[in-house]
């Protein structure tokens, strides 16, 4: 399975004139993995029979926040960790929970990362903040919770976009109000 994303990402006011290196998130077991996690008790984790993620859940976490950064035009370039081109930004993540919870109020699904923005020449922490997302699921079947996947990536996409196009970057990465940003060649 992949994590569709579905909700556009939102579209950068004034993008940072730098490139963004995305980082595969840190992740311990058991978010390491490709299974599909659900957390039935607050001690105890299954997985959902027959199904997989297309790759290990920080690998789907970092491309879906690739594809929504660079869909929002907030930085002049974005790229993984396995590209070699230097960047000027490093966002550095950790997965702390990627699964499908049952409570009371009905089936959810819960991502949470812990966000870091680095700068690479000075090696400084630019911003940091963690961010958890609860999506609503409309029932327990493996479809809807991977539905609920895309929901709440789209909203944890969305709310990292937000957060990190207001970091505090050096003034050199910053277009200055009332200049076009540089074009590329």
């Amino acid at each position: 399975m992949d994590l569709a994303v579905v909700q556009a990402a939102p579209t950068a006011e004034q993008p940072v004139q730098a490139s963004l290196r995305v980082d595969t998130p840190y992740a311990s077991e058991p978010f390491n993995g490709s299974l599909i996690l659900a957390k039935p008790t607050h001690q105890e984790f299954r997985a959902y029979e027959g199904t997989r993620w297309r790759d290990s859940a920080p690998v789907v976490v970092r491309d879906m926040l690739v594809s929504s950064l660079r869909q929002s035009g907030a930085y002049a370039n974005v790229i993984t960790d396995t590209n070699p081109a230097q960047a000027e930004l490093t966002l550095v993540t950790e997965l702390s929970a990627f699964h499908s919870e049952t409570p009371e109020s009905g089936p959810q699904v819960v991502i949470e990362l812990h966000l870091q923005m680095i700068h690479n020449r000075s090696r400084a922490r630019l911003c940091t903040r963690s961010v958890r997302v609860v999506a609503p699921a409309s029932g327990t079947s493996v479809d809807q919770i991977v539905e609920a996947f895309g929901t709440a990536g789209s909203n944890l996409a969305a709310r990292v976009i937000e957060w990190a196009t207001t970091c505090d970057y050096p003034s050199d990465l910053r277009p200055s109000p009332g200049i076009d940003p540089p074009k590329q060649p």
